[in-house]
């Protein structure tokens, strides 16, 4: 299998025009050592940011139908800065396949969190070309699926497990506790629950596509329960 196809099988989309990939897979050092004007991803890139963006923020909406301008602005930010975007990139094992300069190659361009960044904007850009708006979406919500759990489960409270932890241990020296209840699912689609536990009793249960996600959601449910039952 040549490394294009492979790519393309971790992408989970075939390219009908492998041109555009290989173009989102360009780049921009290469047209500098030419010292010459040479097509590369940029301009994929900054299509790709423009759909990622429309995609992210409409899901963030219906997602969070009680959530307010600000805390949606907070969680699309946070799925979408470069650090998280790297790590999509990494894990596609893009730099791989990445056409650099020497000069690029040599100062490690490959695992340059900002390369990854953009080149996964710029493949995502290709994507929207070559299949359509209906096909970037489905492979923006396949890749972000496990951060829509993590990220936003409750817009407002930035780390619900800490959160969690200080409002018990402002009460008891005690901190919570976390178990895996169960794992069902594919490799590629899993789901977990966690119940959080303190002192021994179990405050909540949460799901999620992962187990850190899980235990987000755990911990967010807890919290709701804890300050309800202080209100009352």
């Amino acid at each position: 299998m040549d490394r294009l196809a492979e790519l393309q099988n971790r992408l989970g989309y075939q390219f009908r025009d492998e041109k555009l990939l290989r173009l989102a897979l360009t780049h921009p050092s290469v047209a500098h050592e030419q010292n010459a004007p040479a097509p590369h991803n940029q301009r994929l890139e900054f299509l790709g940011d423009a759909v990622l963006g429309v995609v992210l923020t409409q899901q963030l909406y219906e997602k969070f139908p009680d959530a307010d301008e600000g805390a949606l602005t907070k969680s699309r930010a946070k799925l979408v800065n470069a650090s998280s975007l790297s790590e999509h990139g990494r894990a596609l094992n893009l730099g791989a396949h990445l056409n650099l300069s020497r000069g690029e190659e040599n100062t490690g361009g490959r695992e340059r969190a900002s390369t990854l960044s953009d080149a996964f904007e710029a493949v995502l850009g290709a994507i929207f070309l070559d299949g359509g708006f209906a096909v970037a979406r489905d492979f923006i919500l396949r890749e972000f699926s496990a951060k829509f759990d993590e990220v936003g489960l409750l817009p407002g409270i930035e780390n619900p497990k800490g959160e969690l932890q200080e409002f018990l241990q402002a009460r008891s020296a005690t901190a919570p506790e976390y178990q895996l209840i169960a794992a069902n699912g594919a490799d590629h689609d899993r789901d977990f629950e966690c119940a959080v536990l303190h002192e021994g009793a179990e405050l909540a249960r949460g799901r999620g596509k992962s187990k850190k996600a899980a235990e987000m959601a755990a911990a967010v449910t807890a919290l709701k329960k804890l300050h309800d039952n202080a209100a009352a």
